[in-house]
């Protein structure tokens, strides 16, 4: 559909609008006739032609963590963690191993992290015994007056 055809239906859609029905003569128009651009109005952009929307193939990464110096780490391994796991259960070395790998300058990123975290949930639980130990006892030595 050509620009010119659009300004005539617009015409005749305003004179019908004031009620005067005019009809416009039919001009066919040469096929693949090129005509030169006319802006129409405002509103309306002329036609730009868009790149097509070309997808790129999913390629898996593997992802690392990246350190302060920039170089970036390997994740912690399942096997590395089953033994960490495993020598973490033995009753000395276990709790010495724990501060090893939470404050060791060799240890990955992620592994002194989680044993970090252990060393607080171990902190927070040993203090909340402390206390329930310390209000049980003084619930059961005031008991002892009455008897």
């Amino acid at each position: 559909m050509d620009n010119n055809n659009l300004f005539d239906k617009d015409n005749q859609n305003q004179n019908n609008e004031q009620g005067q029905s005019q009809q416009q003569p039919y001009q066919p128009q040469q096929p693949y006739q090129q005509q030169p651009y006319q802006p129409q109005q405002s509103y309306q952009q002329p036609y730009q032609p868009q790149q097509p929307y070309q997808q790129q193939p999913y390629q898996p990464q593997q992802q690392y963590y990246q350190q302060d110096a920039g170089e970036l780490e390997e994740p912690v391994s399942f096997a590395d963690w089953m033994i960490s796991m495993l020598i973490s259960c033995i009753p000395c070395v276990g709790i010495v191993m724990i501060f090893v790998w939470a404050f060791g300058s060799n240890t990955k990123k992620s592994k002194s992290n989680y044993f970090k975290a252990v060393l607080v949930w171990t902190l927070i639980s040993v203090a909340l015994v402390i206390v329930l130990s310390i209000a049980f006892g003084a619930i059961f030595a005031s008991m002892d007056y009455y008897y």
